[in-house]
């Protein structure tokens, strides 16, 4: 059931509960057999969400490829010219061994990166009430001058570093779940309190980064929250800390802009997390995020996929995610 091309349906008004942002070019960033982060998962995702009749209702978006000129905001140019120089030339890895590519790598890394920002642009510009970006390779890893952990761009840090140079805002958090640690998101945003960054991790576990003391350097002090959770949290653990800390820290920042690293590698089925959540936990999660954003800056959000390896429960988990995120759309 996997889709040839967007829907290119006519939307039914101009207030969108949900784009997604989708591509073809994602299903070419081909890694070995055997690794996790295939392609493999986006199918599954789009399957579902066609079976579960999410795919209908939203408005799917096929983006345009990131210009040189945005990702300049976060890398610098002597390092998208080496990874484009080194993934066209037949490289099988960049940086570390676990970061694969193929020749189809690149156009894929580009549409991924363009993505965010572009729903950005539909988020803030009052288009799309929320946006999920269904691409692949992932981002939260990357750093300003190095790939690493399956990422070769930066995805979120530039769609929220767009979001803080073109658009009237100055407050942006990230809200990160993913089971393995944004260091790079964090450390990207580490001198800034433009951009406070909060990670729910297990740990210790890849990248070794997330401690309770990381809280931000300079002008950022204060403006990354860590939560390093040993093996086993469950749904309980990760409600707990959202619907109390995390609801304290929204509040007091007051952002005018929630992204999301979506990861849902913590789910109790996943083979590289040691976590216990549950699809309905990742859902449950969701909502109370959706609930604070619509309290707060009137429902902005835009979600990125990070991690989810087994193919089942990550497409039951993300089915959960958006239809948490749009339940207007999704119950009417």
């Amino acid at each position: 059931m996997l889709p040839v091309r967007p829907n290119l349906r006519r939307p039914t008004s101009l207030m969108q509960p949900l784009t997604i942002f989708w591509s073809l070019d994602f299903l070419g960033h081909i890694v070995s057999p055997g690794h996790p982060e295939s392609p493999a998962r986006l199918e599954s995702i789009v399957s579902r969400l066609q079976l579960d009749g999410i795919w209908d209702r939203a408005d799917i978006v096929d983006p345009a490829p990131a210009s040189l000129e945005s990702l300049l905001q976060v890398h610098p140019e002597n390092y998208i010219d080496r990874l484009q120089r080194e993934i066209e030339a037949g490289a099988g890895s960049v940086d570390s061994a676990d970061t694969e590519v193929s020749t189809g790598s690149w156009p894929a890394a580009l549409k991924m990166a363009g993505a965010g920002m572009q729903a950005v642009d539909r988020v803030l510009s009052g288009q799309s009430k929320t946006a999920f970006v269904l691409g692949r390779p992932p981002g939260h890893h990357a750093l300003r001058n190095s790939a690493m952990g399956f990422c070769l761009l930066a995805n979120i840090s530039l769609a929220a570093k767009h979001a803080l140079t073109s658009h009237d805002i100055d407050r942006v958090m990230v809200i990160d779940w993913d089971v393995h640690h944004g260091n790079g998101t964090q450390a990207i945003f580490y001198e800034s309190e433009n951009l406070y960054f909060v990670s729910l991790h297990e740990h210790p576990l890849y990248p070794g980064t997330g401690r309770e003391d990381e809280t931000g350097s300079a002008r950022g002090r204060g403006f990354t929250r860590n939560y390093p959770l040993p093996a086993g949290g469950d749904d309980a653990l990760y409600l707990r800390i959202m619907t109390s800390e995390i609801t304290d820290l929204m509040q007091a920042y007051r952002p005018q802009l929630v992204l999301i690293s979506a990861g849902f590698d913590a789910h109790d089925d996943d083979p590289l997390g040691h976590m216990h959540i549950t699809s309905d936990g990742f859902g449950e999660l969701t909502r109370h995020v959706k609930r604070l954003a619509d309290e707060i800056c009137d429902g902005r959000i835009v979600s990125f996929l990070e991690g989810g390896y087994n193919l089942d429960a990550l497409a039951d988990s993300v089915a959960r995610h958006l239809t948490e995120l749009a339940i207007p759309m999704i119950t009417t």
